[in-house]
């Protein structure tokens, strides 16, 4: 089963699962749950991004004659788990945050409801998406909040591994990025694309021209030209006399790009080529492009910072078993004491506390008492945060491939108009929201 997703997991999943039927206790009807401790770096919020891959992943989980044989092989469980594995469809309910979605710490982003078997067994797979996507998505968000509305590209895919790359340009479309240059995000999730030229195209031919000129015949007057091959000045005045003043943009990705895109526009407007824009590279994140707000920045390209979530690759999100039924049936809520690692035992639900503005105010996290959840109370503005995702093991394909990353995307736009002003501050800080437990 060459799509299978169920061996991107840990080797404790399985033991604990032979070990739970061995006991007894595999069947038990249990709620796990996914929240962030804390929101890394000291971000102001954090973004759900991965669902849509999530729920894949959960419907593909599944063992073929291969993985079985090396599950025994191995000895990772036992011949009575093995036949347990073979018939192994998860068959419970996922509820949680939309794809696109602000989270908080102690957010319920997502809760999953089954056997403890089938559902402990996608722990790693789930936090494997939920994870990285969001960490990519997170700080995303903060570059496209600091590019004050100018188009920003994802071009990363060289920065980190072949498949990563791909989540991560979805991951940065649904937080609001222009484009991406992978071809395969492009093809599977449906992002537009985009790319020129680099500088080996310039040191490929006798002269900047010549390559200038080769690469106006094969893309047209609009394309984008890199101009800090050998001296900008020379290569933009070279640009124009080219392709005229329907050059499509210049590109700059080293240098002092402040000065350098401040000279480079008063060049390109003397020269008659006002509609020329001017996009820069060159090793950007959230600071670097807010520190060129007030240059005559026309679009930004993000590569190395996007894809390693800025300095924090993971979201810090875990996965733990809130509730479970006993041997007489009832629930119990369960939850770790640790230090430093305590957690809210019993299923939960997500609300965002609005004012009338529509500003959100506070994350409101509701604890289930007995199998039912507590009633809003008196007079308050919220908007439920909680959707389905898989119901009785059946995905709901409104969240799935190309359409539901667009949906995630228009998603994330809706719900980043509640946050208050101070959530854009780059700054480390708090929260912007606090969440209460009711």
């Amino acid at each position: 089963m060459t799509d299978s997703t169920a061996l991107l997991t840990d080797r404790y999943e399985y033991t604990m699962v032979d070990a739970a039927l061995q006991a007894g206790t595999a069947e038990r009807e249990s709620v796990f749950e996914v929240f962030a401790r804390r929101l890394p770096g000291e971000r102001r919020y954090g973004v759900v991004a991965g669902t849509g891959r999530l729920v894949q992943a959960v419907a593909d989980f599944q063992l073929g004659d291969d993985e079985l044989a090396w599950l025994a092989d191995e000895g990772v469980v036992s011949a009575g788990t093995v036949d347990w594995l073979a018939d192994y469809r998860f068959s419970g309910r996922i509820t949680g945050y939309r794809e696109g979605e602000i989270y908080f710490p102690g957010s319920p982003i997502l809760v999953v409801e089954g056997t403890f078997a089938e559902c402990v067994l996608l722990e790693t797979v789930v936090l494997s998406i939920l994870n990285y996507d969001s960490a990519v998505a997170t700080a995303a968000a903060r570059v496209v909040s600091a590019s004050a509305g100018r188009p920003v590209a994802e071009m990363g895919s060289r920065r980190t591994g072949e498949r990563s790359a791909v989540a991560a340009a979805r991951a940065a479309w649904i937080a609001g990025f222009s484009s991406t240059s992978n071809l395969e995000a492009g093809r599977t999730w449906g992002l537009p694309t985009m790319g020129t030229a680099a500088h080996a195209f310039t040191l490929l031919h006798d002269s900047e021209e010549q390559a200038f000129r080769a690469q106006i015949a094969a893309q047209g007057k609009g394309t984008t030209l890199l101009v800090d091959t050998f001296d900008v000045p020379t290569a933009v005045r070279m640009a124009v006399e080219i392709a005229g003043p329907e050059l499509g943009a210049v590109r700059i990705d080293s240098g002092d790009l402040a000065s350098q895109v401040a000279e480079v526009r008063r060049q390109l407007d003397g020269l008659g080529a006002t509609g020329t824009r001017i996009t820069v590279t060159s090793d950007l994140d959230e600071y670097s492009v807010a520190a060129l707000s007030a240059s005559p920045v026309d679009s930004y390209g993000v590569g190395t910072s996007v894809v390693t979530g800025s300095g924090h690759p993971a979201a810090g999100m875990v996965y733990k078993l809130v509730a479970h039924k006993d041997d007489d049936g009832a629930w119990v809520s369960v939850a770790k004491k640790s230090s430093n690692k305590a957690s809210v035992g019993g299923r939960k639900h997500g609300f965002r506390n609005l004012a009338r503005d529509g500003i959100a105010t506070a994350e409101v996290v509701r604890v289930e008492a007995h199998g039912a959840a507590s009633a809003p109370a008196a007079g308050e503005t919220e908007r439920a945060l909680h959707v389905p995702l898989v119901s009785d093991g059946v995905a709901d394909t409104q969240w799935l491939g190309a359409a539901g990353t667009q949906r995630a995307r228009e998603h994330h736009a809706e719900v980043v108009r509640e946050l208050p002003p101070e959530a854009f501050r780059l700054s480390a800080g708090d929260p912007v929201l606090p969440t209460v437990y009711r």
